[in-house]
Protein backbone atom coordinates (compact mmCIF):
# COMPACT_ATOMS: atom_id res chain seq x y z
CA UNK A 1 0.00 0.00 0.00
CA UNK A 2 0.61 3.60 -0.23
CA UNK A 3 1.28 6.15 2.48
CA UNK A 4 1.92 9.72 1.92
CA UNK A 5 4.53 11.03 4.51
CA UNK A 6 4.13 14.50 5.64
CA UNK A 7 8.42 15.81 6.45
CA UNK A 8 8.40 19.29 7.94
CA UNK A 9 11.84 21.28 5.72
CA UNK A 10 13.47 23.97 8.00
CA UNK A 11 15.28 25.87 5.57
CA UNK A 12 17.34 28.87 6.44
CA UNK A 13 15.26 32.59 5.53
CA UNK A 14 17.41 32.81 2.37
CA UNK A 15 16.38 29.37 1.83
CA UNK A 16 13.33 29.99 2.04
CA UNK A 17 13.01 32.79 -0.27
CA UNK A 18 14.54 30.99 -2.54
CA UNK A 19 11.90 27.93 -2.17
CA UNK A 20 9.30 30.78 -2.36
CA UNK A 21 10.25 32.36 -5.69
CA UNK A 22 10.65 29.30 -7.27
CA UNK A 23 7.41 28.58 -6.50
CA UNK A 24 6.20 31.76 -7.74
CA UNK A 25 8.03 31.44 -10.75
CA UNK A 26 6.92 27.72 -11.21
CA UNK A 27 3.24 28.17 -10.63
CA UNK A 28 3.28 31.12 -13.25
CA UNK A 29 4.32 28.65 -15.39
CA UNK A 30 1.40 26.62 -14.70
CA UNK A 31 -1.23 29.53 -15.25
CA UNK A 32 0.39 30.18 -18.92
CA UNK A 33 0.41 26.82 -19.68
CA UNK A 34 -3.16 26.22 -18.68
CA UNK A 35 -4.00 29.02 -20.44
CA UNK A 36 -2.59 27.76 -23.59
CA UNK A 37 -4.36 23.89 -22.64
CA UNK A 38 -7.89 25.44 -22.44
CA UNK A 39 -7.44 27.69 -25.53
CA UNK A 40 -6.29 24.73 -27.82
CA UNK A 41 -8.34 22.24 -26.11
CA UNK A 42 -5.59 19.92 -25.94
CA UNK A 43 -5.10 18.42 -22.45
CA UNK A 44 -2.79 15.51 -23.27
CA UNK A 45 0.68 15.84 -21.92
CA UNK A 46 2.88 14.80 -24.91
CA UNK A 47 1.09 17.18 -27.14
CA UNK A 48 0.70 20.02 -25.17
CA UNK A 49 4.77 19.34 -24.16
CA UNK A 50 5.05 19.93 -28.21
CA UNK A 51 2.60 23.00 -28.04
CA UNK A 52 4.76 24.97 -25.21
CA UNK A 53 7.76 23.96 -23.75
CA UNK A 54 10.03 26.18 -25.40
CA UNK A 55 8.12 29.28 -25.25
CA UNK A 56 7.93 27.97 -21.01
CA UNK A 57 10.99 27.32 -20.47
CA UNK A 58 12.61 30.37 -22.30
CA UNK A 59 9.84 32.68 -20.55
CA UNK A 60 10.64 31.38 -17.28
CA UNK A 61 13.51 30.39 -16.98
CA UNK A 62 12.96 27.51 -15.33
CA UNK A 63 14.93 23.91 -16.06
CA UNK A 64 14.11 21.55 -18.23
CA UNK A 65 12.87 19.08 -16.23
CA UNK A 66 10.44 22.05 -14.21
CA UNK A 67 8.81 22.55 -17.23
CA UNK A 68 8.01 19.39 -17.35
CA UNK A 69 6.57 19.13 -14.36
CA UNK A 70 4.74 22.18 -14.71
CA UNK A 71 2.86 20.57 -18.25
CA UNK A 72 2.11 17.31 -16.10
CA UNK A 73 0.51 19.66 -13.03
CA UNK A 74 -1.56 21.59 -15.51
CA UNK A 75 -2.61 18.01 -17.22
CA UNK A 76 -3.51 16.42 -14.45
CA UNK A 77 -5.77 19.13 -13.05
CA UNK A 78 -7.71 18.88 -16.39
CA UNK A 79 -7.73 15.05 -16.36
CA UNK A 80 -11.18 15.01 -15.13
CA UNK A 81 -13.28 15.72 -17.98
CA UNK A 82 -15.55 17.19 -16.12
CA UNK A 83 -13.70 20.19 -14.78
CA UNK A 84 -12.67 21.37 -18.37
CA UNK A 85 -15.31 23.57 -19.00
CA UNK A 86 -13.31 26.39 -17.31
CA UNK A 87 -9.91 27.59 -17.52
CA UNK A 88 -8.14 26.10 -14.12
CA UNK A 89 -5.38 28.86 -12.55
CA UNK A 90 -2.98 28.06 -9.83
CA UNK A 91 -2.17 30.07 -6.46
CA UNK A 92 1.23 31.68 -6.47
CA UNK A 93 2.31 29.66 -3.32
CA UNK A 94 0.46 26.08 -4.95
CA UNK A 95 3.09 22.91 -4.22
CA UNK A 96 5.64 22.27 -6.84
CA UNK A 97 5.75 18.91 -8.22
CA UNK A 98 9.35 17.46 -8.47
CA UNK A 99 10.75 14.30 -9.53
CA UNK A 100 14.06 12.31 -8.50
CA UNK A 101 15.66 14.17 -10.74
CA UNK A 102 15.22 17.45 -9.47
CA UNK A 103 14.69 16.62 -6.03
CA UNK A 104 17.08 14.02 -3.98
CA UNK A 105 16.51 12.99 -0.26
CA UNK A 106 20.41 12.78 0.85
CA UNK A 107 19.86 11.07 4.23
CA UNK A 108 17.24 10.57 6.84
CA UNK A 109 17.88 14.74 8.28
CA UNK A 110 19.11 16.27 4.34
CA UNK A 111 17.61 16.82 0.71
CA UNK A 112 18.75 18.21 -1.67
CA UNK A 113 16.22 20.79 -3.94
CA UNK A 114 16.58 22.60 -7.24
CA UNK A 115 15.54 26.32 -7.17
CA UNK A 116 15.83 29.22 -9.57
CA UNK A 117 19.33 29.76 -8.03
CA UNK A 118 20.59 26.11 -8.16
CA UNK A 119 20.36 23.06 -6.06
CA UNK A 120 20.13 24.13 -2.26
CA UNK A 121 20.69 21.54 1.28
CA UNK A 122 18.21 21.70 3.10
CA UNK A 123 17.53 19.72 6.73
CA UNK A 124 14.28 17.99 7.33
CA UNK A 125 12.48 16.68 10.52
CA UNK A 126 11.80 12.91 10.11
CA UNK A 127 9.72 11.27 13.12
CA UNK A 128 9.96 8.19 14.27
CA UNK A 129 6.54 7.20 12.80
CA UNK A 130 7.98 8.24 9.37
CA UNK A 131 11.14 6.49 9.83
CA UNK A 132 9.51 3.28 10.59
CA UNK A 133 7.67 3.63 7.15
CA UNK A 134 10.62 4.48 5.13
CA UNK A 135 12.63 2.04 7.02
CA UNK A 136 10.24 -1.00 5.18
CA UNK A 137 9.41 0.80 1.93
CA UNK A 138 10.17 -1.11 -0.88
CA UNK A 139 10.88 2.03 -2.66
CA UNK A 140 10.11 5.83 -2.64
CA UNK A 141 8.08 6.85 -5.29
CA UNK A 142 9.39 9.25 -7.82
CA UNK A 143 7.50 12.11 -7.35
CA UNK A 144 7.46 14.51 -4.33
CA UNK A 145 5.21 17.89 -3.72
CA UNK A 146 6.72 20.75 -1.39
CA UNK A 147 4.16 22.64 -0.33
CA UNK A 148 4.19 25.72 2.08
CA UNK A 149 1.39 25.58 4.60
CA UNK A 150 1.60 29.29 6.94
CA UNK A 151 4.89 30.30 5.88
CA UNK A 152 6.07 26.40 7.08
CA UNK A 153 7.47 24.21 4.44
CA UNK A 154 6.56 20.37 3.85
CA UNK A 155 7.62 17.45 2.10
CA UNK A 156 4.88 15.04 0.61
CA UNK A 157 6.70 11.88 -0.11
CA UNK A 158 4.91 8.50 -1.28
CA UNK A 159 6.47 5.39 0.22
CA UNK A 160 5.13 2.00 -1.31
CA UNK A 161 5.37 -0.84 1.44
CA UNK A 162 3.98 -4.08 1.22
CA UNK A 163 0.65 -4.92 3.05
CA UNK A 164 0.34 -7.66 5.76
CA UNK A 165 -0.59 -11.14 5.32
CA UNK A 166 -4.57 -11.23 5.66
CA UNK A 167 -5.08 -12.61 8.68
CA UNK A 168 -8.15 -15.60 9.62
CA UNK A 169 -11.03 -14.07 10.60
CA UNK A 170 -12.53 -16.29 13.64
CA UNK A 171 -15.22 -13.40 14.36
CA UNK A 172 -16.36 -9.77 13.80
CA UNK A 173 -15.96 -6.63 15.48
CA UNK A 174 -19.02 -4.48 14.58
CA UNK A 175 -18.62 -0.93 14.74
CA UNK A 176 -21.47 1.88 14.49
CA UNK A 177 -20.42 4.83 14.14
CA UNK A 178 -22.39 7.68 15.51
CA UNK A 179 -23.19 11.46 17.26
CA UNK A 180 -22.70 11.32 20.48
CA UNK A 181 -20.57 8.47 20.97
CA UNK A 182 -18.46 8.47 17.27
CA UNK A 183 -17.76 4.80 17.54
CA UNK A 184 -19.54 2.28 19.29
CA UNK A 185 -18.16 -1.82 19.14
CA UNK A 186 -20.13 -5.20 19.38
CA UNK A 187 -18.07 -5.51 22.05
CA UNK A 188 -19.81 -2.61 24.46
CA UNK A 189 -16.71 0.06 23.88
CA UNK A 190 -17.26 3.69 23.33
CA UNK A 191 -14.80 5.96 22.00
CA UNK A 192 -14.78 9.65 22.13
CA UNK A 193 -18.39 10.25 24.27
CA UNK A 194 -18.94 13.77 25.83
CA UNK A 195 -15.78 15.30 25.96
CA UNK A 196 -15.49 15.52 22.56
CA UNK A 197 -19.11 16.47 21.67
CA UNK A 198 -18.46 18.91 24.14
CA UNK A 199 -15.52 20.36 22.34
CA UNK A 200 -17.42 20.35 19.28
CA UNK A 201 -20.60 22.38 20.32
CA UNK A 202 -17.82 25.51 21.26
CA UNK A 203 -16.47 25.29 18.08
CA UNK A 204 -19.81 25.51 17.01
CA UNK A 205 -20.63 28.39 18.59
CA UNK A 206 -17.23 29.96 18.42
CA UNK A 207 -17.53 29.83 14.76
CA UNK A 208 -21.12 31.06 14.91
CA UNK A 209 -19.92 34.58 16.64
CA UNK A 210 -16.91 35.03 14.07
CA UNK A 211 -19.25 34.48 11.36
CA UNK A 212 -21.91 37.23 12.11
CA UNK A 213 -19.15 39.45 13.23
CA UNK A 214 -17.79 39.21 9.65
CA UNK A 215 -14.74 41.82 10.18
CA UNK A 216 -11.67 40.94 8.36
CA UNK A 217 -10.23 39.85 11.73
CA UNK A 218 -13.58 37.55 12.46
CA UNK A 219 -12.40 36.02 9.18
CA UNK A 220 -8.74 35.61 9.83
CA UNK A 221 -9.67 33.93 12.71
CA UNK A 222 -12.04 31.52 11.40
CA UNK A 223 -9.33 30.39 9.19
CA UNK A 224 -7.05 30.06 12.11
CA UNK A 225 -9.70 27.95 13.85
CA UNK A 226 -10.98 25.87 11.10
CA UNK A 227 -7.79 24.18 10.40
CA UNK A 228 -7.26 23.90 14.60
CA UNK A 229 -10.66 22.05 14.21
CA UNK A 230 -9.70 19.68 11.40
CA UNK A 231 -6.42 18.66 12.80
CA UNK A 232 -8.34 18.37 16.19
CA UNK A 233 -10.84 15.62 14.35
CA UNK A 234 -7.80 14.04 12.40
CA UNK A 235 -6.08 13.31 15.50
CA UNK A 236 -9.47 11.62 17.07
CA UNK A 237 -10.07 9.79 13.71
CA UNK A 238 -6.32 8.27 14.03
CA UNK A 239 -6.64 7.58 17.63
CA UNK A 240 -10.06 5.78 17.43
CA UNK A 241 -8.96 3.95 14.08
CA UNK A 242 -5.54 2.79 15.60
CA UNK A 243 -7.15 1.08 18.34
CA UNK A 244 -10.51 -0.18 16.55
CA UNK A 245 -7.94 -2.04 14.16
CA UNK A 246 -5.26 -3.07 17.43
CA UNK A 247 -8.58 -4.97 18.99
CA UNK A 248 -9.55 -6.51 15.62
CA UNK A 249 -6.17 -7.79 15.26
CA UNK A 250 -5.17 -9.11 18.88
CA UNK A 251 -8.93 -10.79 18.48
CA UNK A 252 -8.48 -12.17 14.67
CA UNK A 253 -11.63 -10.16 13.97
CA UNK A 254 -12.98 -8.75 11.15
CA UNK A 255 -14.21 -5.23 11.15
CA UNK A 256 -17.51 -4.32 10.39
CA UNK A 257 -18.77 -1.00 8.90
CA UNK A 258 -22.17 0.05 8.02
CA UNK A 259 -22.07 1.95 4.02
CA UNK A 260 -23.01 5.30 5.51
CA UNK A 261 -22.18 6.74 1.81
CA UNK A 262 -24.72 10.01 1.27
CA UNK A 263 -25.30 10.20 4.70
CA UNK A 264 -25.47 14.13 4.56
CA UNK A 265 -27.28 14.33 1.41
CA UNK A 266 -30.49 12.14 3.66
CA UNK A 267 -30.34 14.56 6.06
CA UNK A 268 -30.45 17.45 4.05
CA UNK A 269 -34.10 19.73 3.82
CA UNK A 270 -36.08 18.88 0.84
CA UNK A 271 -35.13 14.74 1.60
CA UNK A 272 -37.43 12.19 2.33
CA UNK A 273 -35.30 11.59 5.39
CA UNK A 274 -35.43 15.43 6.68
CA UNK A 275 -33.88 15.40 10.12
CA UNK A 276 -33.51 18.61 12.71
CA UNK A 277 -31.43 21.11 12.24
CA UNK A 278 -29.05 20.69 15.24
CA UNK A 279 -28.70 17.06 13.84
CA UNK A 280 -28.08 17.83 10.31
CA UNK A 281 -25.08 20.57 11.83
CA UNK A 282 -24.04 17.30 13.95
CA UNK A 283 -23.50 15.24 10.83
CA UNK A 284 -21.39 17.94 9.04
CA UNK A 285 -19.26 18.69 11.84
CA UNK A 286 -17.55 15.02 12.07
CA UNK A 287 -15.48 13.86 8.87
CA UNK A 288 -16.89 10.15 9.07
CA UNK A 289 -15.18 9.57 6.10
CA UNK A 290 -11.85 10.18 7.25
CA UNK A 291 -12.42 7.98 9.78
CA UNK A 292 -13.46 4.80 7.68
CA UNK A 293 -10.43 5.43 5.35
CA UNK A 294 -8.17 5.72 8.24
CA UNK A 295 -10.03 2.28 9.56
CA UNK A 296 -9.72 0.98 5.77
CA UNK A 297 -6.01 1.79 5.15
CA UNK A 298 -4.77 0.81 9.27
CA UNK A 299 -6.50 -2.42 8.40
CA UNK A 300 -5.17 -3.23 5.15
CA UNK A 301 -1.30 -2.36 6.74
CA UNK A 302 -2.17 -4.82 10.38
CA UNK A 303 -3.80 -7.59 7.63
CA UNK A 304 -7.47 -7.30 9.24
CA UNK A 305 -10.57 -7.11 6.69
CA UNK A 306 -12.95 -4.91 6.77
CA UNK A 307 -16.96 -5.21 5.51
CA UNK A 308 -19.57 -3.02 4.58
CA UNK A 309 -23.08 -3.73 5.12
CA UNK A 310 -26.61 -2.59 4.43
CA UNK A 311 -27.76 0.56 7.68
CA UNK A 312 -30.95 0.04 7.45
CA UNK A 313 -32.80 -0.49 10.65
CA UNK A 314 -29.76 -1.90 12.76
CA UNK A 315 -30.74 0.81 15.09
CA UNK A 316 -34.46 -0.15 15.15
CA UNK A 317 -34.05 -3.98 15.09
CA UNK A 318 -33.45 -6.16 18.40
CA UNK A 319 -30.47 -7.80 18.70
CA UNK A 320 -31.68 -10.59 20.53
CA UNK A 321 -34.74 -11.62 18.70
CA UNK A 322 -34.52 -9.52 15.50
CA UNK A 323 -37.96 -7.47 15.63
CA UNK A 324 -38.18 -4.45 13.83
CA UNK A 325 -39.62 -1.29 15.28
CA UNK A 326 -39.15 2.42 15.47
CA UNK A 327 -41.11 2.36 19.02
CA UNK A 328 -37.94 0.25 20.74
CA UNK A 329 -35.71 2.93 20.28
CA UNK A 330 -36.58 4.94 23.08
CA UNK A 331 -33.94 7.93 22.67
CA UNK A 332 -30.38 8.61 21.75
CA UNK A 333 -28.95 6.10 24.76
CA UNK A 334 -32.03 3.88 25.35
CA UNK A 335 -33.58 0.80 23.28
CA UNK A 336 -35.97 -1.86 24.52
CA UNK A 337 -37.63 -4.27 21.99
CA UNK A 338 -41.52 -3.93 21.92
CA UNK A 339 -42.17 -7.56 21.22
CA UNK A 340 -39.57 -9.47 24.06
CA UNK A 341 -38.68 -6.83 26.14
CA UNK A 342 -34.63 -7.23 25.70
CA UNK A 343 -33.13 -3.64 26.66
CA UNK A 344 -29.40 -2.27 26.53
CA UNK A 345 -27.72 1.12 24.86
CA UNK A 346 -29.09 1.46 21.57
CA UNK A 347 -25.35 2.32 19.94
CA UNK A 348 -24.44 -1.47 21.43
CA UNK A 349 -27.22 -3.25 20.32
CA UNK A 350 -27.27 -1.62 16.68
CA UNK A 351 -23.21 -2.85 16.56
CA UNK A 352 -24.14 -6.44 17.36
CA UNK A 353 -26.85 -5.89 14.25
CA UNK A 354 -23.77 -4.76 12.10
CA UNK A 355 -21.50 -7.35 13.32
CA UNK A 356 -24.12 -10.32 12.84
CA UNK A 357 -24.74 -8.46 9.05
CA UNK A 358 -21.10 -8.88 8.41
CA UNK A 359 -20.97 -12.93 9.20
CA UNK A 360 -23.78 -13.10 7.02
CA UNK A 361 -22.21 -11.58 4.01
CA UNK A 362 -19.15 -13.23 4.94
CA UNK A 363 -20.20 -16.81 5.56
CA UNK A 364 -21.85 -17.91 2.43
CA UNK A 365 -19.10 -16.54 0.30
CA UNK A 366 -16.65 -19.29 2.65
CA UNK A 367 -18.99 -22.07 1.69
CA UNK A 368 -19.11 -21.37 -2.25
CA UNK A 369 -15.39 -21.42 -2.05
CA UNK A 370 -15.34 -24.51 0.27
Amino acid sequence: MLYTLKIRLYPSPEQAAQLLRTMERFNDACNLISQIAFDNKTFGKTILQRLCYYQIRNKFKLSSQMVVRAIAKVCESYSDKKKRENQHTFKPHGAIVYDDRILTVKSIDKVSILTLDGRIFAPMSVCQYHARILDKALRVRGQTDLGCIDGKFYLFLVAECADEPETITKDFLGVDLGIAKIATTSDGKFYSGSKVKNIRRRYFRLRQRLQAKGTKSAKRKLKQRRRKESRFATNVNHCISKRLVEVAKGTQRAIVLEDLKGIRQRARKGTRQTVCKTMRQALSSWSFYQLRQFIEYKARAAGVLVIYVDPRNTSRTCSKCGHVDKKSRRDQEHFVCTACGHALNADINAALNISRRGAAVIQPNVAKSA
